[in-house]
C-alpha cells in the first residue's frame, strides 16, 4: 500500500470504451513517429530466451527472471525476458543494420519482483528500439539529439490526443531540460535520488538525468544499471561522464516525476570491460553475448525502451497504470482504488 498514491477527488475523465480507443490511437501513432524520426523498422521479438547466454537484460542486477524448462531441449531452461536490451544488439548484427538506421519491437515482460503501484506491474509492454551508429557518434551531443526528437514524438502524440478529446488538457513541457545525475545530487545533496527527481521535473516538466549507473560524489549511483548494455562510466578530465539516462516528465494527475524511458548509448568493448570490473562481474566475459561484443561482432548503438502503458496512461490522464492494462494487483490495492474511483481493469 506505501506505493499507491490516490490523487485528491480523483475522477476518470474519459469512459472505458474511449480509453480504450484512446489506447489504440496512441499505440499505432506514436510509434509511427519514432519509427519514422528515428528510420527504425519493425522487427518481431522473443518472449523468453535460453537462460545463461547472457542475452536477457539484468536490469539493476537483483531482479529474478521468470523461468521454466523446455521438454524438448532437454529441460533446458528458459526465461521470459526482462527487457531486450542486448537481444536487440545481436539483431542489430544478424540483419546487419548500416549506421543511421535501426529497429523497433513491442517487447512484452514479466517483472516478478516489482513493487506494484501506481507506475509498476508486474507486466511490462514496451517500445524497444536499437540503432546503429558510428564511432564519431558516441557523445552526448548525440544522445541529447536522438532523445529531442524521441520527446517530439510525443509532443506529436500528446496535440492528436487533445485534439481527439478536448476535454483532456495538454501539460507537456515544450522542450527536454537536460542534467548530469552529480550536478543534480549537487544541486539537492540532502535529498533522496528520488526525491531530486521530482524536484528537477517539478520545475521543468520535461526532464533527461544523465550518466545513470556510476558512483557519485557521495559514492552511491543514482540508480542502478547492469554493466553490459548502458555506457555510463565513459571517463572524461573529471572523471566519469556517462552517455545514458531516463527520460522524466511531471505528472499533473500524480503530482510527481513519471519516468517515460531509459536509453542510452550502448557498451563499446572498452567500455564493457570497464564495467564489468566495477561491478565484480567479469565472469560474465565467457557468455555468448558478451564473447560476440568482445570478439567485435556486434555494432556500435544506442538504444532504450519507451513504456507503452505509461505513456498512455499519462496522455489519457489516468491515475494508476491498471486502468491502461490487465494486471493482478494485491486485493488492498484494488480495493483503495475502486473506493477513489480508480477502475482498474
Amino acid at each position: 500500500m506505501s506505493y499507491l498514491i490516490i490523487p485528491e477527488n480523483y475522477r476518470q475523465i474519459l469512459s472505458m470504451r474511449q480509453t480504450e480507443q484512446g489506447i489504440k490511437l496512441i499505440k499505432d501513432f506514436f510509434q509511427q513517429n519514432l519509427s519514422t524520426g528515428l528510420q527504425l523498422r519493425r522487427v518481431t521479438a522473443p518472449l523468453f530466451v535460453l537462460q545463461g547466454m547472457g542475452i536477457n537484460d539484468d536490469l539493476s542486477g537483483v531482479e529474478r527472471a521468470v523461468t521454466f524448462p523446455i521438454r524438448d531441449l532437454n529441460d533446458a531452461r528458459a526465461e521470459v525476458v526482462h527487457s531486450l536490451a542486448k537481444w536487440k544488439r545481436l539483431t542489430l548484427a544478424e540483419y546487419n543494420v548500416r549506421a543511421g538506421y535501426g529497429i523497433y519491437t513491442d517487447m512484452n515482460a514479466i517483472r516478478a519482483d516489482e513493487s506494484l503501484g501506481n507506475l509498476h506491474s508486474l507486466y511490462v509492454d514496451q517500445w524497444d528500439w536499437e540503432r546503429t551508429i558510428l564511432p564519431e557518434d558516441r557523445n552526448i551531443a548525440f544522445l541529447k539529439r536522438i532523445v529531442r526528437r524521441i520527446y517530439s514524438a510525443m509532443l506529436r502524440t500528446e496535440y492528436l490526443i487533445n485534439e481527439t478529446y478536448p476535454e483532456l488538457e495538454p501539460f507537456l513541457a515544450r522542450e527536454v531540460f537536460f542534467i548530469h545525475s552529480e550536478e543534480l545530487r549537487r544541486m539537492y545533496p540532502d535529498m533522496t535520488p528520488k526525491e531530486r527527481e521530482d524536484e528537477i521535473t517539478r520545475k521543468y516538466g520535461a526532464v533527461f538525468i544523465m550518466g545513470i549507473g556510476g558512483k557519485l560524489g557521495d559514492g552511491e549511483p543514482h540508480d542502478l544499471r547492469a554493466p553490459d548494455y548502458d555506457d555510463w562510466s565513459t571517463p572524461n578530465e573529471d572523471g566519469f561522464d556517462g552517455l545514458n539516462g531516463d527520460l522524466l516528465v511531471w505528472n499533473p494527475i500524480l503530482d510527481r516525476a513519471m519516468e517515460l524511458s531509459s536509453m542510452g548509448i550502448r557498451v563499446d568493448r572498452e567500455a564493457m570491460l570497464r564495467q564489468l570490473v566495477l561491478c565484480g562481474q567479469e565472469q560474465r566475459k565467457d557468455l555468448y553475448f558478451h564473447r560476440r561484443l568482445l570478439n567485435g561482432e556486434l555494432p556500435l548503438c544506442i538504444g532504450g525502451g519507451i513504456g507503452q502503458s505509461r505513456l498512455c496512461m499519462l496522455f489519457l490522464q489516468k491515475a494508476h497504470i491498471g486502468e491502461i492494462q490487465a494486471s493482478i494487483w494485491p486485493e488492498e490495492q484494488r480495493a483503495a482504488c475502486l473506493e477513489a474511483g480508480i477502475q482498474l481493469i
